[in-house]
């Protein structure tokens, strides 16, 4: 009799915390709709929702930490370019060599110094098109053969061809589109472009694990509700995933306050949402 009764009180005083729980739990009701350009609204059917305990923006910063870009001076120390290339990249705020304006950065002690620069400042020239070019006088043979020949009539060139190209600056124009084999805004981009791939990947995955409180599914209509929230702060998100209608592409992170006992009402729409084409992964 003490063990059934123990085992009665035991199930009511359950069944009274659940049912305090339950009272002191908020709701949710969602109404999400897009409006795409010169149309009307438009609900957004079957889309999942989840209910974070943290901003997803922030999630996404967290992860973007744990997997850091290299620094711009790491990355360029890594490029399989000339040493001379190297000092000049750190030197300068560019990492692509086939921008139109590179003539404007580059200087006739560039040119001569950096052998990529002056490799592609003769071809761009080459061809008897560039009247009055200096051309060098000496081979590689004489580099072994004759050492002190080659050194002396290679300077003599180097002399004559930066006096040619301070005379006539509008020569170095051109000279951006023979250094696309060795631009490193390819490969810099790529990286990025992995990076971004890596992090778009797990970003959801960390956001449904670590700060996950619920989701719930939209109907035709574009209304979902959950019950049984606790009190707190929370973010209605989309994660990753794009809601469209017609030429919009949105996706949403909004902050909601669950009260005590209260449904909180939010409507979706592109006043509160982030435009996909620009957003964080």
């Amino acid at each position: 009799m003490a063990i059934l009764s123990l085992g009665i009180a035991l199930c009511a005083l359950s069944l009274g915390s659940g049912a305090r729980a339950q009272k002191d739990a908020g709701a949710i009701e969602i109404m999400a709709r897009i409006t795409p350009t010169g149309a009307r609204p438009e609900p957004v059917r079957q889309f999942t929702f989840y209910i974070l305990t943290k901003s997803y923006s922030e999630i996404v910063k967290e992860v973007e930490e744990k997997d850091p870009i290299p620094a711009r001076d790491q990355f360029i120390d890594g490029l399989k370019v000339s040493p001379e290339l190297r000092a000049w990249l750190k030197g300068h705020d560019t990492l692509d060599l086939t921008e139109p304006d590179l003539d404007k950065l580059l200087t006739p002690d560039d040119i001569l110094n950096v052998p990529e620069f002056l490799l592609a400042y003769q071809r761009s020239n080459s061809g008897g098109v560039t009247n009055g070019l200096p051309k060098p006088k000496y081979t590689e043979a004489d580099k072994t053969e004759h050492p002190e020949k080659y050194e002396k009539l290679k300077q003599d060139y180097l002399f004559g061809l930066k006096k040619f190209i301070r005379s006539r600056p509008e020569t170095v124009s051109g000279v951006e589109l023979e250094l696309d084999g060795v631009n490193p805004l390819r490969k810099w981009a790529a990286l990025q472009n992995d990076r971004r791939k890596r992090v778009q990947r797990v970003a959801p995955d960390v956001a449904q694990l670590k700060f996950l409180a619920a989701k719930a599914d939209t109907d035709l209509e574009g209304r979902a509700s959950l019950s049984g929230v606790a009190p707190g702060d929370y973010w209605i998100s989309s994660l990753n995933l794009d809601a469209d209608a017609g030429d919009m592409r949105v996706r949403w992170d909004v902050p909601v306050k669950i009260e005590r006992g209260k449904t909180i009402r939010i409507e979706l729409s592109n006043l509160n949402s982030i435009d996909a084409r620009s957003s964080t992964p």
